[in-house]
C-alpha cells in the first residue's frame, strides 16, 4: 500500500513519518513554489525521496491524505481532477473555515474533484500545526467518517497503525459535525486567553 500526503504543513510531515516508521511507503505532493529546503523538508526528502508535486503523489498513491492549507485546496483539486481516481480513497483531514451553517466547503470541493473516489474524512481534529497543538502528546484518538464499508475498515487500520483511537462517526454527511469539533475546541482556547490548546476526549458512560 502506497499513500501520498497533500499539503506542505507540520501535520502532514508528522502523519508521513508515523506511516514511514510503521514500514509503509509514502509519498509528499507539495505546490509548486513549496520550499523544500526548509530543514525538516529537506532531510526527510534526503533521506526519503519522497516531494513530488501534487498530481504526481495522487498517482502514485493507492491512499490520499489532504493535510494542505485552505488556500491550496483549490490546487489540490484541480489536481484530482486531472488524475484517474479509480479504486483509490481519499481522506480529508482539512478543516474549512468557520460556518455557522455547519457545511464542510472543503469536503464538497474534494468530492466535486473526486467524484469516483471512496472519500472519508478523519485527522482533521489535530489540525494543520499538529504537533504544535498537542506538544504533550495527549492526543490518542481522531474520528472518522465516510459512505464505503469496505473501505472504512482499511481506513480504520491505517489509523490505528500509528496508535491512535479510531472512532466511527457514522456516513459522509456527518463531516460537518466533525470540523464542529475542531472549531469548538479553538473557540475554547480562544476565550480562555492562554497559550494552552484544547482538545475533546470520547468517554464511554
Amino acid at each position: 500500500m502506497k499513500l501520498g500526503i497533500l499539503g506542505g504543513t507540520t501535520l502532514a510531515r508528522t502523519l508521513g513519518k508515523k506511516y514511514l516508521e510503521a514500514g509503509l511507503s509514502v509519498v509528499f505532493g507539495v505546490r509548486s513554489d513549496f520550499d523544500t529546503e526548509a530543514s525538516d523538508w529537506k532531510n526527510l526528502n534526503r533521506l526519503h525521496n519522497r516531494i513530488c508535486p501534487f498530481e504526481s503523489a495522487i498517482i502514485q498513491s493507492e491512499i490520499i491524505l489532504i493535510c494542505c492549507e485552505n488556500q491550496y485546496l483549490p490546487e489540490v483539486c484541480a489536481a484530482l481532477k486531472n488524475v484517474e481516481l479509480d479504486d483509490k480513497i481519499i481522506i480529508d483531514c482539512t478543516n474549512a473555515n468557520y460556518d455557522k451553517s455547519l457545511a464542510s466547503k472543503n469536503t464538497r470541493l474534494i468530492q466535486k474533484a473526486a467524484p469516483k473516489a471512496s472519500l472519508f474524512k478523519a485527522f482533521n481534529n489535530l489540525g494543520i500545526d499538529y504537533p504544535k497543538s498537542d506538544i504533550l502528546g495527549v492526543i490518542k484518538e481522531t474520528y472518522f467518517c465516510g459512505d464505503n464499508v469496505l473501505d472504512k475498515i482499511r481506513v480504520k487500520r491505517l489509523i490505528e497503525l500509528i496508535g491512535f483511537r479510531a472512532i466511527d462517526a457514522g456516513k459522509m454527511t456527518n463531516a460537518p459535525l466533525l470540523e464542529a469539533f475542531y472549531h469548538l475546541s479553538k473557540e475554547i482556547s480562544w476565550n480562555r486567553k492562554d497559550p494552552s490548546n484544547y482538545h475533546f476526549k470520547l468517554v464511554s458512560v
